[in-house]
Order: C-alpha cells, then structure tokens, then sequence
C-alpha cells in the first residue's frame, strides 16, 4: 500500500512537472502578484495612523493570495483534468480511496512549495520578524485553497467554470474578508481569515497566536 501511495503521488507530480508552462507560472505568478500589490499599494500616501508601509502591505497580501491562489487551481486541475488517468490507475489495481488520498497528498506537497517559492520572493524585500511562522501560515494558506480548490473540482465539470468560481471565492474572501475585519460573528467564515491574521501577526510583530492556528489547521481540516 505504501509502494501505491509513493508511485501515486510521484505520477501526480510528474504529470504537473511534464508541462513546462506549469514551472513557469510557479515562479512568474508569485512574483507578479507580489510585486503587482506592492506598488498598487505603494501609490497610497504612508499615514500616521497606518501600523505599516502600504507597499509592504502590499506585498504581503499578494504573497498570500498568490500561494492560496496557485495552489487552489493545482488542486481543482488535479480532479478535473485528472479523471481519465484516474481510471486507467483504478484499472491497474488503484482504488479510488487510494487515489484520493494521492491526490490529496500531491496537493498539500504543491501547497509546501508554492508558499517557498512566495516567502522567497517576499523575502527579498520584506524581512518577517517571525519567518518560521510566517512560512507556515503561507503553507497553510496555501493548502486550504488547495483542499477547496479540489472540492471545486469535484463539484464543478470544467476548468474554466471552476478557474472561475476560485476567483470569486477569492476575490470575496480578500475584499469582504479584509472589509470586515471588526465583523467578530463574520470574518470567521473567510478560509483565509485565520492564515492572514496568523501572516501578519508573524511577519510584523513576531507574535503568535494561537487561536489562529488552531482556527486555520480547523478549516482545512474541515474541507
């Protein structure tokens, strides 16, 4: 069984890697949205009353989505465009708990590398006080979407329509996510919420709460 589960994840992976187009996205995508929020929020005026640099917001807001982002789309691929190769590895002797359990795997690994290669990038220009724990609520972040992004994929038929309910999700859950931040009996229901606050908190003042990671472990467990 571990043999299966080993050669089911490796499959997985090579399958993504065999694409060089996916390799490009990894690294370009980070970098481009980071960057991008950091001088879309660099042109706002440096306030008194704001705890950070606007652009510094920036970019930790785009190292953020662009992990939870990447990863949300690998998981919704990995179902959607996934099926005939699922049925030829059932046929072979894979069951499909087995190849769900692969799948999910592959996943939570893509979430892993995703948020390296985000920290990375951020981490040329912002320096966390807290740069474990920063990396960790990348990661998670990144494995949440990656769950949702799979359960996506399971409900919805095509790539397109499900690239297209991910972007909403997220587009929601950063605008009104953020919007709503005083909301206590609302901004709970954000999947990035948690992982946020947890970033934050992280990078900015090197504290840790734990509430946020037992919040943001809840909701990634729960999808």
């Amino acid at each position: 069984m571990t043999n299966k589960f080993v050669t089911g994840v490796r499959s997985h992976g090579r399958a993504f890697f065999r694409a060089r187009v996916n390799i490009a996205l990894l690294v370009a995508l980070p970098i481009v949205m980071i960057e991008g929020f950091g001088r879309a929020m660099g042109v706002v005026p440096d306030l008194p009353f704001m705890e950070v640099v606007p652009a510094d917001q920036g970019r930790m807001l785009g190292a953020l989505f662009s992990t939870a982002f990447i990863t949300g789309l690998i998981g919704l691929f990995q179902i959607v465009s996934a099926q005939q190769a699922d049925r030829r590895l059932v046929r072979t002797g894979f069951s499909p708990g087995m190849l769900l359990a692969t799948r999910l795997a592959t996943v939570a690994g893509f979430g892993l590398l995703v948020a390296t290669v985000s920290f990375v990038v951020l981490y040329r220009s912002l320096s966390p006080n807290a740069p474990v724990i920063a990396f960790v609520s990348l990661a998670l972040a990144g494995i949440t979407y990656g769950l949702l992004g799979v359960l996506v994929g399971a409900v919805v038929p095509d790539e397109l329509t499900g690239s297209l309910v991910l972007v909403f999700i997220a587009d929601i859950d950063g605008f009104l996510g953020v919007g709503l931040k005083n909301t206590i009996a609302v901004k709970t229901l954000f999947p990035l919420h948690y992982p946020q606050t947890l970033f934050e908190s992280a990078a900015l003042d090197g504290a840790v709460a734990v509430e946020n990671v037992v919040g943001g472990s809840s909701t990634a467990g729960c999808l």
